[in-house]
Parts: structure tokens; C-alpha cells; sequence
């Protein structure tokens, strides 16, 4: 039944397994049912252009990761991670795609077997399998389905951060939104060994459930790492080593990673291929946080670089994943990195609380209160004098 192909999804995507709230929190927290309500995505009984186009790049991208996989891993070493019920998991997953995207092709996926009408598209992207509305589910298939997903939101919304850090010389706040119940944007506090405070925002590769049960590994892998590193570099070379010899099946994670000394207020950073910060400067200037780096899980032994920049009173670094600049408003225009730093110069003058209020409702104005499609996460921080 439906229930347990999810399940079964899950636990495929996770064979390993080693929003933050503010008080604008709009992490969603009602009974996860609530998200599964079946609205009308189609025109004449086809899903819309957009929808399944989004559906069949997700589609894809799994397939391709998975064909990466087993293409450059040798038998021996996918038996020693997956063990020969993995492996089996893996041909099964690509049978299963296969079948999703020739559905997509043909314009039939996610219509459901009882009703015919189309499947709620937040759960479609969460399992694409899926062919029953939530509704016809058997009342003993929808608890379970319901209980899954709740624990999964409560978990997730533990991991992160439910406070932001007192640093002398700067201000900060933070947001977090997952495009589903759950998603795979990851944002923390730490300290490293030398009590100097890091800053650290992440997107695994993927939204809905493997996501986020990655981004749960991801967490607490820096947590152990992070308090005995000297620096950015080092922390992100040991997650890298992690999760290319650790993590079963292919997934990889972007990351932006700062150390912030207070007694020089210099920011010191790596970047393993995530969008590159914004600062803005009281003179108007707005610089990328460059370089960046292979994303982490990509490169065995990839080199990764430590970059800094000093931060004066009044400077603005915004942190942001992807979903924030891949936000679409109904005629599938991107919300773009340009906008993003228009936004940024006429919001300057607010503190970082503000400014991420202010970017939350830009969006929202942008997609015609049309929900994210991407988990969504941003960090705003203000030099102090």
C-alpha cells in the first residue's frame, strides 16, 4: 500500500544514517495532513507546464545520482556500504524512476488511481510514486503516513537552532522554511576549539524526507567536528572525507562555513559550493563572498580553501540558499540573484531581523502567496560599532 511505498522510499534514500524557530516562525506545525489538501494544479486535465517540468528535472537528477553511483563505485566497495539488500534497494529505486518518468512523459504522473484527479504536488515531489490521494488512503495507511511525517517535522525542527548567538560586534537573526513538512537546508551556531564563533548554512541536495534525514547527519557531524577544528578549511575537508566514504548513495551538500574573530572582526570562510554570501558596504558596494569550492560529497580529495574579509559597522552578509533566488512568480520568472541585491541596498538601514521579514514578504509578493517551492533559508548579519 501506499503508506509503506513511502516508507519503503525513506528508508532507500537513507540507507546510512551516521525551520529554525523564531518569533515570525511560519514552520509549519498543524496536523500533517493539513499540508496534503488537494488543490487544482491542472488546466484541462493536464498538470501544469511548470509543476511537471519541476517534477521531471527531480526525476532525473535521482537518476542520474544513483547511475553515478554504481558506475564509478566498484562492486565490492557498494556491497561493503549497501550490503546486497542496498543494492537490490538501488536497482529497484531505478526501476521505480524509470516508470515515474515515462508517466511524466506521458503526462499520467500523479494521477490518482481512485479519483483521477491529480495527487497533491508537495507530496508527488516527496514521493513520486505516489497514485492515491491522501484522502482514499485506508484510515490505518493515513495514521501511519501522518505519524511518519509528524515525527519527522518535530525532529527537525529540534536540530535547529531555536536561538541566535550574543557576538560582540555583530547582529544576527535567522530563518528557516522548508518547501514540504520537512527539507534539507540546514543552518547552526557553533564554536571552534579556540571559542572563536562560526556561522554555518548548508542545502542537501533534495527536499521532503531524504533530505532532511541527511541534513540530520550533516548536523551532527559538526557538531562533533567543528569544536576540535582550528578553521573553516579543515571542518569542511573532514565532512567531505565523511561523506564520500560514509554516506550510501549519491548525495551531495552545499555549504558556506565562517569563523568570526571578534577581536580583529574578520570573518574567515570556505565555501564548498554554495551560493556565495552578499555584503553589503556602507558605500553602496555589494561583494560576493568568493571563492567557492566543490560542493561537499562531489570530490574525494578536493582542495578546499579558506578565504576572509574584515567587517566594519554597519556592513550587512547575507546568507541564503538557493531557494530564496529560485522562487518563481506565476509566469516562471526566477526571483534572481539581481533582485536579491536590489533588496539588499534598500533594506540596508535594518537590523537583520527586519531584513529578513522585509525579504520573507518580498518573496511572498514575488510568488503571489504561490508557498516556496524550494526549502528557503537565510541569515542576516549586522556589523555593530
Amino acid at each position: 500500500m501506499e503508506a509503506r511505498a513511502l516508507s519503503r522510499q525513506i528508508s532507500l534514500d537513507n540507507l546510512t544514517r551516521t525551520g529554525t524557530r523564531t518569533p515570525n516562525d511560519d514552520i509549519l506545525s498543524n496536523f500533517p495532513s493539513s499540508i496534503f489538501v488537494k488543490r487544482s494544479r491542472s488546466r484541462g486535465g493536464i498538470m501544469d507546464t511548470p509543476i511537471l517540468q519541476r517534477l521531471k528535472e527531480g526525476i532525473a537528477q535521482q537518476r542520474q545520482d544513483l547511475m553515478d553511483w554504481l558506475s564509478r563505485t566498484p562492486s565490492t566497495v557498494r556491497q561493503l556500504r549497501a550490503g546486497p539488500a542496498g543494492e537490490r534497494g538501488v536497482e529497484d529505486h531505478l526501476r521505480a524512476l524509470d516508470t515515474a518518468f515515462q508517466k511524466a512523459e506521458e503526462q499520467t504522473l500523479g494521477i490518482c488511481d481512485v479519483c483521477h484527479d491529480y495527487v497533491d504536488t508537495s507530496r508527488l515531489e516527496m514521493d513520486y510514486t505516489a497514485c492515491v490521494c491522501i484522502e482514499h488512503l485506508s484510515g490505518e495507511e493515513r495514521t501511519q503516513l501522518e505519524n511518519e511525517l509528524e515525527l519527522s517535522q518535530k525532529v527537525q525542527q529540534a536540530l535547529l537552532p531555536h536561538s541566535t548567538p550574543q557576538i560582540r560586534g555583530l547582529s544576527v537573526a535567522a530563518f528557516s522554511q522548508p518547501a514540504h513538512i520537512v527539507g534539507g537546508d540546514y543552518f547552526d551556531f557553533l564554536r571552534f576549539r579556540d571559542g572563536s564563533h562560526v556561522l554555518v548554512i548548508a542545502d542537501v541536495m533534495g527536499k521532503g524526507m531524504p533530505a532532511s534525514m541527511l541534513m540530520a547527519s550533516l548536523q551532527a557531524s559538526l557538531r562533533i567536528i567543528a569544536p576540535e577544528s582550528a578553521g573553516p578549511a579543515e571542518v569542511v575537508a573532514r565532512l567531505n572525507h565523511i561523506f564520500c566514504h560514509n554516506i550510501r548513495l549519491t548525495k551531495f551538500v552545499t555549504l558556506f562555513l565562517a569563523r568570526y574573530e571578534e577581536t580583529t572582526r574578520t570573518l574567515t570562510y570556505c565555501n564548498a559550493g554554495h551560493n556565495p554570501p552578499l555584503v553589503y558596504r556602507p558605500s553602496g558596494k555589494i561583494e560576493e563572498l568568493l571563492p567557492t569550492g566543490a560542493a561537499i560529497g562531489l570530490v574525494e580529495h578536493g582542495v578546499f580553501e579558506e578565504s576572509h574579509t574584515t567587517l566594519s559597522p554597519d556592513d550587512v552578509v547575507l546568507f541564503y540558499t538557493d531557494g530564496v533566488v529560485e522562487s518563481r512568480d506565476p509566469k516562471d520568472e526566477l526571483f534572481g540573484q539581481e533582485r536579491l541585491e536590489e533588496f539588499l541596498r534598500r533594506s540596508s538601514a535594518l537590523d537583520p531581523l527586519h531584513i529578513i521579514s522585509s525579504l520573507r514578504e518580498d518573496l511572498r509578493q514575488f510568488s503571489k502567496a504561490g508557498g516556496p517551492i524550494d526549502d528557503t533559508t537565510v541569515i542576516a548579519v549586522r556589523a555593530t560599532r
